[in-house]
This record gives C-alpha cells, structure tokens and sequence, in this order.
C-alpha cells in the first residue's frame, strides 16, 4: 500500500495553482471540471507519476474553522520535502512568501513553515 493522493484545502482553486505551481515549483497534473469546481492536483516534477496533491475546495461548513484553528495554532496543513531548507527559505522569501517560522534545526530535521496564501500553513523540511 502506498499513498496515491492527499490534499488541502483551499479557498481560491485559481490563486492555489499559482502559487503551488508558480511559486513553490509543483507541475498540474490533473484537472477536470465538477460544476463551479475542479478536481484540480499538483505533482512534483521531480516524480510526475507520484503521489498528488488535490487542490480541494473549503467550501464545506466544517472545512473552514478547522483551517482557522490549524493556522490559529501554527499547525501546519501539509508537510514537502525539500533538499536544503534554508536555501529553500531564501528563495521563497525572494519572491514574497511569508513564512511563520523560520528553518529551525530538530535533532535530525531542519523546518520551516511558510503561509500557502490559500488558508493553510506548509511545513518544508528535510532530515540529515
């Protein structure tokens, strides 16, 4: 067994594909239309046949509190792999993301959570 897909939610499907395929360097995968939506994912480049990242609406009446409270708390919503976090802080941070927490070693991890600008916190991480 393996995960083939996992996802978060977002409040503006258009601005989330920006800034996951603009900003963060994820590739569309997938996109079909489901009335005012879309089943809409994401991939890594460096894996296109991967696992997906569905860019899911928040539209539910429970979806909403419960992105308030992770954000509220400094929960993050998902957690990307990266090479070099603070490399990778520094380029994000070049083109306007703002980050929550800046890298901060953990024994063997370094992170650092930045705002997805779709109501949700992502943490980028990656292990010695």
């Amino acid at each position: 067994m393996r995960i083939h897909l996992t996802s978060v939610f977002v409040d503006d499907q258009d601005k989330a594909l920006r800034f996951y395929t603009e900003v963060l360097g994820f590739v569309k995968k997938t996109e079909v239309p489901l009335g005012a939506d879309r089943w809409l994912t994401v991939v890594s480049p460096e894996d296109p046949d991967g696992t997906e990242l569905l860019l899911e609406p928040d539209g539910h009446p429970a979806v909403r509190p419960y992105k308030a409270a992770l954000a509220e708390d400094g929960i993050p919503a998902a957690s990307f792999a990266v090479d070099d976090v603070p490399a990778e802080f520094d380029r994000l941070r070049e083109l306007g993301v703002r980050f929550t927490q800046e890298p901060l070693e953990a024994g063997p991890v370094t992170t650092a959570v930045l705002d997805d600008t779709c109501g949700n916190l992502i943490q980028i991480l990656h292990s010695k």
